[in-house]
Parts: structure tokens; C-alpha cells; sequence
């Protein structure tokens, strides 16, 4: 996940260095943009993204994830129940969820994979007690679809976040903030 105004230097050449690495996908989440702004720099990273065969998704506005031509959404849980029967045209539809209950009513909904959290505690979610590794192994065992657990995940709490079923990790924080990365990336990928 990206969070442009964490990055000590440029955004896209960061956002490139990612790509570069060839993570599972990159979510394109800057929640403080317009939608004109976010879809400009949508335009931008689905650029970037394609030189590496990197899938983007598109944090929430589906609208300009049509009209840019991404081929991937990210909606919260409440979302994706919304527009469940809108969605057949992305090949991938992820979902933010916090309790192993909504992961359990993704069956027959368009969700390809699901985003659980947070389970470490985490500067973007200062003050909101973590919900842990029971949490995630609970989410990775109410649904078929691959978890990616997210929150206060680092290299070194990456070998028991998969030991809980999950298929992987998101990191938002640590990728906007280092110095290096691939030392950064390679423990995940």
C-alpha cells in the first residue's frame, strides 16, 4: 500500500523501486486526494506498474479505476458488499477486513483476496490496540481466499504472520520510509 506523504524523497521514482521488486501488487491508497488528483497520479503509477508487470490496484474509487483502464479495485468490507454485483469487470478485487466474520460472507462475492488488520500495532493506526496473530489466523481460516495480513509488519514478524495461514504481508510505512529497497522487500517476496 502507498502513502505518498510518508516518502522522505519522490514518490514515483519510489514507486518504481517497488515495482521493480515485484510484489504480489501494489494498492494505490492516498485517501487525501480529490478524485481528479488521485486519478492523475492513478494514470501515473498504472504506468509505472505495467513496465514491471506489477499489478495496481485502485484504492476505492472504481469509477477511475474504469476509466484508467486497471484491471484491479480495493474496497473496504461495507464497499465491496455494496457494489458486489457492479464489480465483474476487474480480474482482481481485494478487501480490507477487520473480523474474521466478514471474512466468512466473501463467499459469492467478486473478492480475489483479502487484506486483514492491523495485527501489530502501527503508527497509522496510533491509539487502536492490535488485533494480533489470532485475529489473522481466524480471518485466514473463515474464508478460501489468500490473506494478506497488514499492520506493524516487518521482516522480522513476517515468519509468524505466515505461520498463521497467511499468504503474505502488506507493507505500507516500511516501504514509503526506507533507505534500501530491496533489503526491505527481499524478506517478503
Amino acid at each position: 500500500m502507498t502513502h505518498r506523504l510518508l516518502c522522505p524523497d519522490d514518490f514515483s521514482a519510489r514507486l518504481e523501486r517497488i515495482a521493480a521488486q515485484h510484489p504480489y501488487a501494489i494498492v494505490l491508497r492516498e485517501k487525501d486526494l480529490s478524485e481528479s488528483e488521485y486519478e492523475a497520479l492513478a494514470r501515473d503509477c498504472l504506468a509505472i506498474c505495467k513496465r514491471y508487470h506489477v499489478p495496481l490496484n485502485v484504492n476505492t474509487h472504481i469509477e477511475v479505476a474504469r476509466r484508467i483502464g486497471c484491471g484491479g479495485v480495493h474496497l473496504p468490507f461495507h464497499l465491496l458488499m455494496q457494489y458486489k454485483d457492479e464489480l465483474e469487470d476487474f480480474t482482481r478485487v481485494g478487501v480490507s477486513l477487520h473480523s474474521p466474520e466478514e471474512a466468512a460472507q466473501l463467499a459469492g462475492t467478486p473478492a480475489t483476496y483479502v487484506q486483514a488488520g492491523h495485527v501489530f500495532p502501527t503508527d497509522c493506526k496510533a491509539g487502536v490496540p492490535p488485533r494480533g496473530l489470532s485475529f489473522l489466523r481466524n480471518v485466514c481460516q473463515a474464508t478460501s481466499l489468500p490473506v494478506f495480513g497488514i499492520g506493524g509488519i516487518t521482516a522480522a514478524r513476517y515468519p509468524a504472520v505466515r505461520k498463521t495461514g497467511a499468504a503474505g504481508a502488506c507493507v505500507m510505512s516500511g516501504l514509503m520510509t526506507c533507505q534500501n529497497m530491496e533489503e526491505t522487500m527481499r524478506p517478503f517476496l
